[in-house]
């Protein structure tokens, strides 16, 4: 698995030539920007709704054990609230990507062609039908990643509430998103090559690494204000094609 992880976070460094040596960056730019004006107004508000919603969970956890003077259970509630802030906003942010994916999913089947087309040195001609059948095959991967997602996420925001074990649950989130997020990145290539869902899962699971490496580098991006909301999705893309050709060679 760690042999796969570190492909996969080559695969980012080796996309960012990639794409400047073939010009790819209209199909970068167009869908990051609406994707960046998305997440800010997407954060923005949820952001208000879960401050709201924490701040009267803590008021009355609050008021329930004010007879109990402790500097101690008072840092466990805050520090417990604060676990739970960052659980409520993985989950948003999970809603949020796949709605994304859906929404991008032509530009992702694209640019995932496009990028095998350079490396094996031939066209694919385009043929609507197919890109239909990539467009719907992605929706389906999506759906799918969502629900089993939202119920690993699910157990996990009961465990965020948890004093001192909820503090280790927004890492296990973290996991569990990126994995599922590289898993739809990485499907791209696989129904491409013709593999059915069942081979795509068998295959992905059987290389948690390339999945887990293309995620967790898709967040790393974040860090970065604006230009990494740009880039990081079609990067994720070029990246997870090119990291299923070099775990195949390797």
């Amino acid at each position: 698995m760690l042999k796969d992880i570190i492909i996969a976070f080559q695969s980012y460094y080796k996309a960012h030539h990639f794409i400047r040596k073939h010009k790819l960056w209209r199909w970068i730019i167009i869908p990051g920007i609406f994707y960046a004006i998305l997440f800010i107004v997407g954060m923005y508000f949820f952001g208000l709704t879960v401050n709201s919603f924490i701040g009267w969970l803590k008021e009355i956890l609050q008021n329930t054990l004010n007879k109990i003077d402790s500097n101690l259970i008072s840092f466990v509630i805050t520090l417990s609230g604060f676990m739970l802030w960052m659980m409520l906003m993985f989950l948003y942010f999970s809603l949020f990507k796949y709605i994304f994916l859906i929404v991008g999913s032509p530009v992702f089947a694209y640019l995932s062609e496009k990028t095998a087309s350079i490396i094996e040195g031939k066209n694919y001609p385009f043929n609507f039908f197919q890109l239909i059948k990539d467009i719907v095959r992605g929706i389906k991967i999506a759906l799918r990643n969502v629900i089993w997602q939202t119920v690993y996420v699910f157990s996990i925001l009961i465990l965020s509430m948890i004093p001192i074990v909820g503090w280790f649950t927004p890492a296990l989130a973290l996991l569990v998103e990126c994995y599922y997020y590289g898993f739809s990145m990485l499907d791209y290539s696989m129904e491409r090559d013709k593999q059915s869902v069942t081979a795509s899962i068998f295959y992905i699971s059987n290389h948690k690494g390339l999945a887990v490496g293309n995620g967790i580098v898709f967040y790393l991006m974040h860090i970065l204000p604006l230009v990494g909301w740009v880039l990081a999705p079609a990067y994720a893309v070029v990246a997870a094609t090119l990291s299923l050709y070099d775990s195949r060679v390797k």
